[in-house]
């Protein structure tokens, strides 16, 4: 139906706009055949450029032939006839009377000028290609109302957070909000081999290790996509790296790798998660902790001199999937530097 349609314009307009949409589609498409490194959508976007060419060679030609029209043959031949007959001797007309006159009808209108080939074509290319415009650059320019792209979660300020009183006897700690900052970036995903998931939930809570009394600061940081979860802790004791993996060996545990990251000794260790299961209905609080997925996590002094203290990276799934141990060296390389206090 859009093909009848575009048949019945005038010639000055249906050429105008067949070059205007060609030239549009055929520039977008190569364009993106060009990065995305893809040979279909080259070939279609060939075609399109061929038939605008096409096209232009055909207005070309006949702007050229309206600006020089050649006479007619049958016209001239007419002409050549008439000059070799004898011509006929004019007769005397009588003169026409003022009220003959006034009774004739009145005389043809002059005939309309014809519009403006070039000024069709002008305005048709003019129209036709702000639409076109319009349809590739809207999407870029113009704000997305449909609410179909997921948000990043962000981090909850914690300017009215009351810290432990453990905070105030550490020298430079750093808060949970400011962990949560460092480990929220937006390029997590990405080093975690997700590049297309977005955050869901990002959070930071200023806490105190567990069994030192409140007397050792712990804030930690969470980011949670769909695929994997990344926990950011920092704690302020006196336990180094060294005594660290001497604790792990004597614990039993197998999986555990030291190395050295950001110059600092650090170390590659694997536990099992708590599963918790908690009954909303009334009646039982839930069901007994199990052991949850696998966790992988890297350990970092806070320093080369591994003096005490450490930062702890852990990442975890639902499904027990882990990413490679690259992902957390990366996670560290990022992260770390960008913490406030002691990461520097």
């Amino acid at each position: 139906m859009l093909g009848s349609l575009i048949r019945l314009l005038p010639f000055w307009v249906r050429e105008p706009l067949l070059i205007a949409v060609g030239s549009v589609f055929g520039v977008r498409i190569m364009y993106l055949a060009v990065e995305e490194r893809d040979w279909v959508p080259a070939g279609i976007g060939t075609v399109f450029l061929v038939g605008t060419a096409i096209r232009v060679h055909m207005v070309v030609k006949a702007v050229r032939a309206r600006r020089n029209p050649s006479p007619a043959p049958a016209a001239d031949e007419a002409a050549a006839h008439a000059d070799a007959q004898p011509q006929p001797q004019p007769q005397p007309q009588p003169q026409p009377q003022v009220q003959a006159a006034a009774g004739q009808p009145p005389a043809p209108a002059a005939p309309e000028k014809e519009p403006n080939a070039w000024g069709q074509a002008v305005a048709a290319v003019a129209v036709f290609a702000a639409l076109g415009a319009a349809l590739w650059l809207g999407p870029e320019l113009l704000p997305s109302d449909d609410g179909s792209t997921p948000q990043a979660a962000s981090c909850s300020s914690g300017e009215d957070e009351e810290l432990p009183s453990a905070y105030a006897k550490t020298p430079h700690p750093v808060t949970g909000d400011e962990l949560c900052k460092a480990l929220n970036r937006t390029d997590l995903a990405q080093l975690l081999g997700t590049p297309a998931e977005t955050a869901t939930v990002a959070s930071g809570t200023s806490n105190t290790a567990p069994l030192t009394g409140g007397n050792v600061a712990q804030p930690e940081a969470e980011v949670q996509f769909d695929t994997y979860t990344v926990n950011v802790s920092a704690t302020y004791n006196e336990l180094s790296i060294a005594q660290y993996v001497k604790l792990m060996k004597f614990g039993g545990e197998t999986d555990v790798r030291t190395l050295s990251v950001l110059g600092r000794p650090a170390v590659l260790s694997s536990d099992h998660t708590m599963k918790i299961e908690i009954n909303l209905g009334g009646g039982s609080s839930g069901g007994p902790v199990e052991e949850g997925p696998l966790a992988r996590t890297l350990t970092v002094a806070f320093d080369g001199k591994d003096r005490g203290g450490y930062y702890d990276i852990t990442v975890w799934s639902a499904s027990g999937a882990l990413p490679d141990d690259s992902a957390l060296l990366g996670i560290a390389e990022k992260v770390l530097p960008t913490i406030p206090g002691r990461s520097v």
